[in-house]
């Protein structure tokens, strides 16, 4: 039965990663939606909502309580890093192809296998996937692109780190709930200050277009967080 549980969780996150991914770059690059920051605000703020809603009133996970101040600073830490990824990959995805985007974002494994030694001294076996010869390449999207995969990766160790760590082992509903609302708190002063006019943007049927885009990503936020806590880090890349 679990194994049938683990099978339908990467089944579901598949699918909603790349249901992601395709939507964001249609409403970045091709409906014309230049806001990733406010995107990313809009994905946190659900996570939040929904994660607390799971936990207080769904009861699908016990309510933890943050044990101590230096707890609490590595989820922050997390929120952070989390933003960077996630802003840094929706920014790339306005001016490299989807496909690139993934290329370079295969080399996750090799930046967490990384960062799992230099964070924790732990050696793991890692592949590195090298792509070349992109005809629609961009500098700047792909120096965006490689740095929300670094921060992908470094997100993927520290998050490891708080759902094992002992005497502060929180579970992955739990770590959701608690970080997402740092990262609005990130992100709503920089759209605020950077994406200027955006209230304005959308009134019409683009609407629809990010309220899906919302549900998804809430759903493939919440799988990768409970199969990083089952498995490592780099599993789902």
């Amino acid at each position: 039965m679990r194994s049938l549980f683990t099978i339908g969780l990467i089944a579901s996150w598949y699918a909603s990663n790349i249901g992601v991914l395709l939507l964001n770059k249609f409403l970045l690059s091709n409906y014309g939606f230049k806001y990733p920051i406010f995107l990313t605000l809009c994905h946190m703020m659900a996570c939040s909502l929904l994660s607390y809603i799971a936990i207080e009133w769904l009861k699908i996970a016990p309510m933890q309580r943050v044990k101590s101040r230096l707890q609490m600073m590595k989820i922050s830490a997390l929120g952070f890093i989390f933003c960077l990824s996630v802003v840094g990959g929706n920014i790339s995805l306005r001016y490299l192809p989807v496909s690139f985007n993934q290329a370079v974002g295969a080399t996750t494994p090799f930046f967490t296998a990384v960062f799992a030694v230099v964070m924790t001294s732990k050696r793991e076996g890692w592949i590195t996937y090298v792509t070349l010869g992109e005809p629609l390449f961009h500098l700047f999207g792909f120096m965006m692109c490689i740095g929300a995969t670094a921060a992908r990766a470094l997100k993927s160790v520290l998050q490891g780190l708080l759902l094992s760590s002992e005497g502060e082992k929180l579970n992955s509903m739990n770590l959701l709930m608690y970080m997402a609302p740092v990262a609005v708190m990130a992100l709503f002063p920089a759209a605020l200050y950077m994406e200027k006019g955006v209230g304005k943007r959308e009134r019409g049927g683009g609407r629809g277009y990010i309220d899906l885009d919302i549900q998804k990503s809430s759903i493939n936020y919440r799988d990768a967080w409970i199969l990083t806590h089952s498995g490592r880090g780099y599993s789902l890349y």
